[in-house]
């Protein structure tokens, strides 16, 4: 008898199929899926039911720096590097601190867990926070304590961020939640010293390597003004572009850098909102698909986006590639859900544990309710997804076979209080 079964909706599978189980139940063992299938579901301990609603994999959002949350709206609209030189990177100074990080990671896990995510990629400072504040929230996270050349909030040096950076890899080798990576915050903040030693890191110890690439043209040329090559052909000219890195926009490519990417099997995390946000310019991700390489999709911080809806992130993403190609069928909604799921998860090289409803996967299933006015009359569950969802139709969250939320109750999460902390900290920010 399995411990919870999910029954009663239309189950995505994401199979790269378009696969619909219109009569569908999911069934979980633990913290494991025992079975997807259609009728009449097994007797379980627990069960669950989605209403008619849809049930599907758990959203990955495979960008995100999450203790952001308490810089929300701040300096806003802003070219990147006056927003981050000016303004990001004092106030991260200032007032970023191991209790920060884990209140504002806390909010940040409420928000996903609200609109569908069960997964999230951080890069970030005081990741032992994040990791708490993660684990106390039931959210599955791979955490990366940010790596850059100058001091941060953490105070510490480059070495002394490698070493940190290392032991956090042998601390979190067996949860079943926290997964270490390796993240060097660019190119433009890391030398390629720092980015070989951290990608060594990153081999020795099996984890991803994640980077923001090639954000903005300044960025570029900066980079082949000091190395000759963009970017993308930096990690190459490094020996450190394989198919465990993952880099974050990936918005100035040549043809010879997607060639780059797909001949090494790295991924690309798009993040539209962000980039239309920063004016950082349109991802050619039509063209990484076409090439095979894989494509997630993230939300980025709250200060550059501002919030951390992959739903909504969804929309945006199917929305903009059809605009800047002058072409509807471009982005179609099965691609865009398969990018936010199996598309996410194979970049962050969890594509075996999450991302698909699949015998052996992790329970990470999400329940869309499917009976507010916005969804009514529903013709097709993928095209419902992207279009017609605002991220307050998911009424049912369950991480690792654990309900964090249930018929839009959270369940781990104490989120008056959470709120009532942050805007303590928010008032040292800016006085709101």
């Amino acid at each position: 008898m399995p411990d919870l079964v999910i029954s009663n909706g239309a189950v995505l599978p994401i199979d790269g199929k378009g696969t619909v189980i219109p009569d569908g139940f999911v069934a979980v063992d633990g913290d494991r899926i025992s079975e997807v299938g259609s009728g009449k579901p097994p007797a379980a301990d627990r069960t669950i039911d989605a209403r008619g609603g849809i049930i599907m994999p758990g959203l990955v959002n495979a960008h995100t720096h999450a203790c952001m949350t308490l810089f929300r709206g701040f300096a806003d609209d802003l070219p990147l590097m006056t927003w981050l030189n000016n303004h990001i990177f004092p106030a991260e100074a200032t007032y970023i601190t191991p209790e920060a990080v884990y209140w504002g990671q806390t909010l940040a896990c409420a928000e996903m867990i609200r609109s569908g995510t069960t997964c999230y990629c951080d890069m970030y400072y005081f990741e032992d926070e994040g990791a708490r504040a993660s684990r106390d929230a039931g959210v599955r996270a791979v955490l990366g304590e940010a790596l850059i050349d100058f001091p941060g909030p953490d105070q510490r040096d480059v070495t002394e961020r490698l070493e940190r950076n290392e032991q956090l890899c042998k601390e979190w080798a067996d949860d079943p939640l926290i997964y270490a990576s390796v993240q060097p915050h660019a190119p433009y903040t890391c030398s390629a010293e720092v980015i070989s030693r951290a990608k060594e890191i990153a081999d020795r110890y099996d984890v991803a390597f994640k980077i923001h690439l090639s954000e903005t043209a300044g960025e570029v040329e900066q980079i082949q003004a000091e190395h000759g090559v963009t970017p993308v052909g930096l990690l190459a000219k490094l020996g450190v572009l394989d198919s465990r890195v993952l880099c974050a926009h990936a918005v100035h490519l040549t043809d010879a850098d997607i060639r780059l990417l797909a001949e090494s099997g790295a991924g690309v995390v798009h993040c539209p909102e962000s980039n239309m946000k920063l004016a950082a310019g349109v991802a050619p991700v039509s063209k990484l698909l076409l090439a095979g390489v894989t494509v997630g999709l993230g939300t980025d911080g709250c200060a550059s986006n501002n919030n951390l809806n992959m739903l909504g992130e969804m929309t945006t993403a199917a929305l903009l590639h059809k605009v800047a190609n002058s072409d509807p069928t471009v982005m179609d909604a099965r691609t865009v859900v398969a990018m936010a799921t199996r598309g996410s998860a194979r970049g962050l090289g969890l594509g075996a544990e999450i991302g698909t409803l699949e015998a052996g996967k992790r329970a990470d299933v999400i329940v869309i309710d499917t009976d507010s006015p916005n969804m009514v009359p529903l013709y097709n569950e993928f095209s419902h997804l992207v279009y017609a969802t605002n991220g307050n139709e998911v009424r049912t969250v369950v991480i690792g076979g654990k309900t964090v939320m249930e018929d839009f109750e959270m369940l781990t999460i104490d989120v008056e209080r959470t709120s009532a902390e942050v805007r303590a900290i928010a008032r040292k920010v800016g006085g709101v």
